[in-house]
């Protein structure tokens, strides 16, 4: 379960859901379903997961201009979930604890 999450994202837009809607994003492996997510989640971090939405992020185009020419590629595609948790319960994503607000 622990190779299913990959790593958080620390962006300023995280940030902004994670004070909002006590979202969670973290970059998760592209072939595990909103079940497992869950499952892995609960087991590492010990809060209890509320909602999971997953998104997957498409690959860009990347040309570079060198002296043998265009050379032509593409980033990887990777998949994003954000994770809700139910009130109550926070995650530590610095030091990876999970925590409750009793």
């Amino acid at each position: 379960m622990i190779q299913i999450i990959k790593r958080p994202i620390l962006t300023e837009k995280s940030e902004k859901v994670k004070g909002i809607h006590n979202h969670y994003v973290f970059e998760v492996e592209r072939t595990a379903n909103k079940i497992e997510i869950r499952q892995a989640i609960e087991a590492m971090f010990g809060v209890k997961v509320e909602k999971v939405r997953t998104v997957t992020v498409r690959g860009k185009r990347r040309i570079r201009y060198t002296r043998r020419g265009i050379q032509e590629g593409r980033t990887r595609s990777w998949k994003k979930a954000y994770v809700r948790l139910k009130p109550g319960y926070s995650i530590d994503v610095v030091s990876g604890e999970g925590e409750t607000n009793d």
